[in-house]
């Protein structure tokens, strides 16, 4: 059995169960999910000074889920908090949601579609796909306009106008995969099968592609390599 640790932040209960709940419906007969929680929440947005500041807190969690003996980590959402610096604290593999899935969708497409929550936030994913070395693969972005924290109240608006934007994409773009940067929107509240029904193109989310890639890394005996993020010894004090 593959243990796969995956870690959530602080949420209302309401929310942080369906968050819980979308995650261990990705377990199967080989692979096990645990959840470890974060003292950090993205429940009313992150900028990029809060953002910094999580880091430390997830190489905690990442060092605690290597500890109690899981066999890979991943971290709630797309903005792949502390994988950085967790790769060299730890020997297990630790997986970035949003680099999983632009992986994932590299597999099944070659035109990317994101559609994230705000407006605002958008600048700071063209960084995030630089680092990765995937600008080219995006061929645009849209949003929803609206924060997680209204998502649930207003899941029947949001889910409209992901489908408008998710449709506009496709056709006016010619993108052949989407990838809903922002859990929240999908898996959480849209289920990715339906919506990839809906639009006819594949739907790669962050928390069962990520999940799924964790397990895959341990079948396969790969771990991140010590070249790129040599080992620390900082994980002995935490």
């Amino acid at each position: 059995m593959i243990r796969v640790a995956y870690c959530i932040g602080e949420y209302p209960e309401a929310e942080r169960r369906l968050r819980e709940e979308t995650a261990l419906s990705y377990a199967s007969e080989e692979v096990e999910i645990g959840i470890l929680p974060i003292e950090a929440s993205p429940y009313q947005g992150l900028g990029p000074a809060e953002i910094q500041g999580v880091h430390p807190l997830m190489h905690k969690v990442y060092v605690r889920a290597e500890r109690e003996g899981y066999d890979a980590v991943v971290p709630l959402g797309m903005l792949d908090l502390g994988v950085d610096g967790g790769r060299s604290l730890v020997d297990i593999p630790v997986i970035g949601p949003a680099q999983a899935a632009l992986h994932v969708a590299a597999m099944v497409g070659e035109r990317f579609g994101l559609i994230c929550y705000e407006q605002s936030a958008i600048q700071r994913h063209r960084s995030q796909m630089k680092t990765y070395g995937m600008e080219s693969w995006v061929v645009d972005y849209r949003t929803v306009a609206m924060p997680i924290r209204k998502m649930t109240e207003h899941r029947d608006e949001m889910t409209e106008i992901f489908l408008r934007e998710a449709r506009s994409l496709i056709k006016d773009q010619g993108c052949d995969v989407i990838i809903p940067h922002g859990i929240s929107q999908c898996p959480v509240h849209i289920k990715p099968d339906w919506l990839s029904k809906e639009l006819g193109v594949p739907v790669v989310e962050g928390i069962g592609a990520p999940i799924r890639m964790a397990a895959l890394l341990v079948s396969l005996d790969l771990s991140q390599s010590r070249v790129r993020w040599p080992k620390s010894s900082m994980a002995k004090d935490m």
